[in-house]
């Protein structure tokens, strides 16, 4: 059983949660390969997915979505589990009161892959690690929004039950026939 978590991360901090996943992974004996989506080339090799993304303005990177598009048909014939990373800040609504955990592109990636389960993650947000036009609105974000908010004991859990699931299910393949 080998296990891809792929993720697209605009700052870092959505690889660093691939990466933690991954670390967990393979800590319980799940094989796990870690790496960015958008350098994948074919992943039909690999038995089971994580696919993550960084989420802005309630919507999936680019790349994560191109990933789910390209591999498609690999993806929705294995298990599957997504994660989210975002939003940052101690609130979980904006003023007008719409969720900040609602991420708008699930309901067709869901459609289109079938995964066995989605997490939304905080996330962290640094405003020194983003470039270009991002990093210079980074500056405008409120103080209290900036920092790291994941929560890795949660993080933890979530990689531990999808490692769980996995070897249970290999287990099941495994018939031990009497002599």
């Amino acid at each position: 059983m080998k296990v891809l978590v792929a993720y697209a991360s605009k700052a870092g901090s959505t690889k660093e949660i691939a990466e933690f996943i991954g670390e967990k992974l393979r800590a319980r004996g799940v094989p796990a390969e870690v790496a960015e989506a958008a350098s994948l080339g074919d992943v039909r090799s690999f038995d089971a997915f994580v696919m993550g993304s960084a989420v802005y303005n309630f919507h999936w990177l680019k790349e994560a979505k191109e990933f789910v598009e390209r591999n498609r048909a690999t993806l929705s014939s294995h298990p599957v589990w997504l994660f989210s990373s975002g939003p940052t800040g101690p609130k979980a609504t904006v003023k007008e009161g719409r969720d900040l955990k609602e991420v708008w592109d699930l309901k067709e990636i869901n459609e289109r892959i079938h995964p066995r389960g989605h997490r939304i993650f905080l996330g962290a947000f640094f405003p020194d690690r983003v470039k270009g036009t991002a990093g210079w609105f980074g500056k405008w974000i409120p103080k209290e929004e900036q920092g790291d908010f994941r929560n890795w004991n949660d993080i933890e859990a979530w990689a531990n039950s999808i490692a769980g699931a996995l070897l249970t299910a290999e287990s099941s393949l495994t018939v031990d026939h009497p002599n």
